[in-house]
């Protein structure tokens, strides 16, 4: 029997109806590109700007909406046309891809979410938390908010993931900031802070690691150049900014209740001395492992040991039997499988791309132009490219925008230590604004909190001085 739709049902119908017609839009955008790149692929020959026609349609469904993971399938299919290689060529290139750097970044960002899944089984992301919380203790309001800030930062930077890092350590910071007199609204802010920061500096984070394997350099120059000047800004202006949420949000009686703050504590699992004892072991391993391949100036295969080490020595410490860690890396890789695939087709999609020697033609038309051109201009153009990112994989469009303007910057002259900054800031802009994200709204679900205005005003506070920033500092390193 169907039913009459109500007035709200009829309000909210065209709302309903949008990813709909969403979808057929890009249905029949994908089908018109593939159409023109066989069109291309049958008239083209020999080198071809056209070439790049699968990275702007690649560009377009991302930017409009579309899943990710169609959208690359999509933009392979259609180098796959536009190239027309032979049966062989063509399963030579896909079988390259399986090894390429940019699939070992999906792998990375695979085992990155295994290691996760051993720190929360063990208790050790938990006990991560309370150990900072409990250095900080009661010493007034502006130290408790930078101990709930490391401890975001800490276990962000260990898991290197925003948002799992975060749900495991909301339990933990809401009845501290119960207790402390935060408001929703600030404690969102701290935890927003914090995050982003942990997630700039995260040594095995996957748009960390593809951004060191792009630019060709170490984690202590991205630490240098790129994510140490933003950690040092993010933590000065939380002095300022949080504050500030404070008092607007404190005259509105943003405040939990103390039955939000036992709720939040009841559900934390209480730390034990195994799980002490495994945080000091992968705090130790982790720091060697990082210093180890600062030193040795290890490559991006390198996490692919470090991170499985880690998970080995933290869940035998912690208690887990080898099936048990293996299970739990599973569990946790399972959730990111398809980014794999992403990587994957990332890679074959790019292998095609440079059959057809776009990059060539265009240096051949336009290269003595752009060797008169500034470099600074060049880099600023490629790091604003951030502000438009690419929704829901930060190492993807750290991939595509160097494999877009890599050939061109290099032309210019810019060197590792500048591409560090352009790919960092071109990745992480869109975090801060200029408009609402995931990467927003997560912590305020965490922390109860309804304001986004707040969180929006935040990112801005950050985002401005920090692209002021590193435009100085691409003026100093070109």
């Amino acid at each position: 029997m169907t039913q009459t739709p109500t007035t709200a049902d009829a309000g909210t119908a065209p709302l309903a109806r949008r990813p709909h017609l969403r979808g057929r839009l890009h249905l029949a955008a994908s089908f018109a590109a593939l159409v023109l790149s066989l069109v291309v692929g049958l008239s083209v020959t020999a080198s071809s700007i056209w070439g790049l026609l699968p990275i702007v349609l690649y560009a377009l469904l991302a930017l409009t909406g579309m899943n990710l993971v169609l959208a690359t399938g999509v933009a392979l299919f259609s180098a796959v046309l536009v190239a027309l290689p032979s049966p062989g060529t063509g399963l030579r290139l896909l079988g390259t891809a399986t090894l390429d750097p940019v699939t070992l970044i999906g792998l990375v960002i695979l085992l990155g979410s295994g290691v996760g899944e051993v720190l929360r089984v063990t208790g050790v992301a938990d006990a991560i938390v309370r150990g900072i919380l409990r250095a900080v203790g009661d010493r007034g309001r502006i130290a408790v908010m930078y101990g709930m800030m490391a401890a975001c930062l800490i276990l962000v930077a260990s898991l290197g993931t925003l948002a799992g890092a975060l749900a495991i350590a909301a339990p933990l910071l809401v009845p501290v900031a119960e207790r402390s007199g935060f408001t929703r609204s600030s404690t969102a802010v701290i935890m927003f802070l914090g995050g982003c920061t942990g997630l700039a500096l995260a040594p095995f984070a996957g748009s960390n690691i593809a951004i060191l394997e792009a630019a060709d350099t170490d984690y202590l120059t991205y630490l240098t150049v790129g994510a140490g000047p933003l950690a040092v800004l993010s933590l000065l202006l939380a002095a300022v900014i949080v504050p500030w949420v404070q008092r607007r949000s404190a005259a509105l009686g943003d405040f939990y209740t103390p039955q939000e703050g036992a709720e939040e504590a009841a559900g934390a699992p209480a730390a034990t001395p195994r799980s002490r004892h495994a945080t000091l072991v992968f705090a130790v391993t982790l720091a060697a492992a990082v210093v180890y391949a600062t030193v040795s100036q290890a490559g991006a295969t390198f996490p692919l040991i470090a991170l499985p080490l880690l998970a080995v020595v933290t869940g035998l410490v912690g208690g887990l039997n080898p099936w048990r860690t293996l299970r739990a890396v599973a569990t946790g890789a399972r959730r990111l499988l398809p980014m794999l695939l992403l990587f994957w087709m990332l890679a074959a999609l790019f292998a095609f791309i440079d059959s057809l020697h776009p990059y060539d033609v265009v240096m051949d038309q336009f290269g003595p132009g752009l060797r008169e051109m500034s470099p600074l201009p060049f880099a600023l153009a490629v790091a604003s490219l951030g502000w438009v990112g690419v929704p829901g994989a930060t190492a993807a469009q750290v991939v595509l925008l160097s494999e877009v303007s890599g050939p061109l910057g290099n032309g210019l002259g810019i060197g590792s230590a500048a591409w560090v900054v352009i790919l960092l800031w071109a990745s992480k802009a869109d975090t801060y604004g200029p408009l609402p994200n995931a990467n927003m709204v997560g912590p305020m679900g965490l922390a109860r909190a309804t304001r986004l205005h707040y969180l929006l005003g935040a990112g801005w506070a950050v985002l401005i001085p920090a692209c002021a920033l590193y435009a100085a500092l691409l003026a100093v390193l070109l």
